[in-house]
């Protein structure tokens, strides 16, 4: 995205703030992954998103109407300066001057000055939005610098009298995506598809789940995701019944299913695709029967999204087509109402039928609103991803519908006509999964002919 989205983000919150605050936003610190060895660094989701910062080291200040002589300056940014023996060791750094020309800071200091100039910037502040207990370092120096201030109120100096979070005025803008955001998104969702349907066809009994995970990981990073969402979801036969299944180191099994739950990251903006699929490339009749049931469940819930529905009316449809379907295969017993009221699908569907999608793969905004279900307007984006899960030993089920797990996701952008389905790129009927799978086999039969 260029400066300009983030500026616009940043008027909106300054417009959002009460006059005479300030905002005190960081970034995340480094993580160590082991000795001498950091995990690949990501920023903050909401300091990126008011900044495009991509820095460790650093923190944003709002504060709305501030002026420098003539000059507005409600934009600050504390960030690391430049350094030639550290930028040669580690790589280049933006600095201060890179901060203003680069990333529209109105002012730039020295991550270093945080200790003598935040305080000052908080004189005569009545509030102060900072999530504390977030960063517990940045906590202890708030808290100091409180202190500080308080110190000159002889001098007729006031120090801020209140502590607020920023989330619920950040997060609420984060949840309405503009046409930039949707196309980062389209391009994480495109090349996700991709990914998925590169995993279908190099899918073999035999091969290990790491060795399915590292084709996504390829597929991601050829076309500049550099780093997945989220640890992808590699589950074949009785570990797709696990939801959170991260292992992906067991053996794929012929007449098993696979299910893969994985996304990848684009300029810090997710995709989440669920496919489940037989490793053999052939449903068996239970499975195909389950997998039908989903994606029914799937279609209902999806069609539910536009503008002035509300949150939960999609998890509501796929629970009516899930149940119905259920009993229709002798899985659950009993009239479809009472049993939804009763929640007895929870046996095989334990899960919601989606988030919201963003920075975050499980994004911020709120799912309700004084005490009712949010209702759903264009720029929103959501997951919904039905399942049923039937492991081994599953009591009162005949043993030809165990190890089935199945999930079904997609992502959707709600639009002022209706929805838009980002994911389409990758198969979900099963006869297309099945010729794909099948158009990927029959070169190899030719060649060991």
């Amino acid at each position: 995205m260029t400066s300009k989205e983030f500026a616009r983000h940043r008027k909106q919150l300054l417009s959002s703030m009460d006059p005479g605050s300030i905002a005190v936003v960081p970034t995340s610190p480094e993580r160590q992954r082991n000795r001498d060895v950091d995990h690949p660094y990501r920023p903050d989701s909401d300091f990126f998103y008011l900044t495009g910062f991509p820095e460790p080291e650093a923190v944003a200040v709002l504060i709305p109407g501030r002026r420098v002589g003539k000059r507005q300056a409600q934009y600050i940014l504390f960030c690391r300066e430049r350094d030639e023996q550290m930028e040669t060791w580690h790589g280049r750094r933006t600095g201060l001057e890179g901060a203003r020309q680069h990333y529209g800071a109105d002012d730039a200091f020295p991550i270093g000055d945080i200790d003598d100039i935040l305080p000052r910037l908080m004189e005569n502040k009545t509030r102060v939005y900072y999530a504390m207990g977030a960063h517990e370092a940045l906590d202890n120096k708030m808290i100091g610098w409180l202190k500080e201030v308080r110190k000159k109120e002889r001098s007729g100096i006031k120090a801020p009298i209140e502590f607020a979070s920023l989330d619920p005025l950040v997060h609420e803008m984060r949840l309405f995506k503009s046409r930039a955001e949707i196309s980062h998104m389209r391009r994480a969702a495109k090349v996700s598809a991709q990914a998925h349907c590169r995993a279908m066809q190099v899918c073999r009994p035999g091969m290990m789940e790491f060795q399915i995970e590292a084709e996504l990981v390829h597929e991601f990073m050829k076309n500049g995701c550099r780093s997945a969402a989220y640890p992808a979801i590699v589950g074949g036969g009785e570990n797709g019944c696990i939801l959170h299944y991260t292992e992906n180191e067991s053996r794929l099994n012929d007449g098993d299913l696979l299910l893969i739950d994985a996304g990848a990251e684009y300029h810090n903006y997710a995709a989440d695709i669920t496919r489940t699929f037989p490793v053999n490339g052939v449903f068996s009749p239970e499975q195909r029967a389950l997998y039908q049931l989903v994606l029914d469940a799937q279609k209902a819930a999806i069609a539910k999204v536009t503008p002035g529905n509300h949150w939960n009316q999609p998890h509501d449809a796929a629970v009516r087509v899930l149940t119905r379907g259920l009993i229709k295969l002798g899985l659950l017993k009993g009239p479809p109402a009472k049993l939804i009221k009763e929640g007895a699908y929870r046996r095989f569907y334990m899960h919601r039928t989606g988030h919201w999608l963003g920075m975050d793969v499980h994004d911020v905004g709120d799912y309700k609103i004084d005490g009712k279900w949010r209702l759903f307007e264009p720029g929103m984006a959501l997951t919904v991803e039905p399942g049923l899960y039937i492991p081994e030993g599953c009591k009162g089920v005949a043993k030809k519908w165990w190890n089935i797990g199945i999930r079904i996701e997609d992502d959707v952008i709600v639009t002022r006509q209706g929805h838009e389905v980002l994911t389409t790129g990758v198969p979900k009927e099963i006869d297309e999964i099945e010729a794909l799978m099948a158009s990927s086999r029959a070169p190899n039969k030719r060649r060991n002919a």
